[in-house]
């Protein structure tokens, strides 16, 4: 999940100072800040820069100049959509999802239920891309802004929390087999 939220933090960020100042120009600049910030921070730390942070800085600068430039908040309120749709294309690819997991879980998941969620996500992530178009669309900046802030990431945090009881159950039911095996 941290790597995720990594990911996703400029937009984070530029929605909760949305939230807070309701001026979506200085938002969108701050976001467009964080965004070359994680760059430099990693960077200088002398970390890799992931394609997904290479990616979300260049959306957030290419809709965030077009919503500065424009003064059309709709093309900073689009750009999690094409988050969306990029991170569902990925979590097509069979066992992505085995890189997030801790070791233990690996070794005592199923590759098919590893996809199996990997697949869940994607769906997640497509749907979650074409609400928010729609919501961007046709409702207010405010209206998208709990959408995204509540909507959104609420649909995300229910999943986790699904997928981690349900893992961590078979988990721990396969453990107690081996368990008994072994005695």
């Amino acid at each position: 999940m941290r790597e995720f939220l990594n990911d996703m933090l400029s937009t984070i960020f530029f929605i909760a100072l949305y939230a807070i100042i309701g001026d979506i120009y200085i938002a969108t600049g701050a976001a467009i800040a964080i965004g070359f910030g994680q760059i430099a921070y990693r960077k200088l730390r002398g970390q890799d820069v992931d394609l997904m942070q290479w990616m979300s800085l260049a959306l957030v600068l290419v809709f965030g100049s077009a919503t500065l430039y424009l003064h059309d908040p709709r093309f900073m309120m689009v750009k999690p959509s094409i988050i969306h749709f990029a991170i569902g294309f990925v979590m097509l690819r069979k066992g992505w999802m085995a890189r997030y997991l801790p070791p233990r879980a690996v070794a005592n998941l199923s590759t098919r239920m590893v996809n199996g969620w990997g697949y869940a996500w994607a769906a997640l992530m497509f749907g979650l891309g074409v609400t928010n178009i729609a919501v961007a669309l046709t409702f207010s900046p405010v209206i998208w802004g709990y959408f995204i802030t509540f909507a959104a990431m609420g649909a995300k945090i229910a999943l986790f929390g699904v997928q981690y009881v349900v893992m961590r159950t078979v988990v721990v039911r396969r453990l107690a087999a081996q368990a008994v095996v072994a005695a």
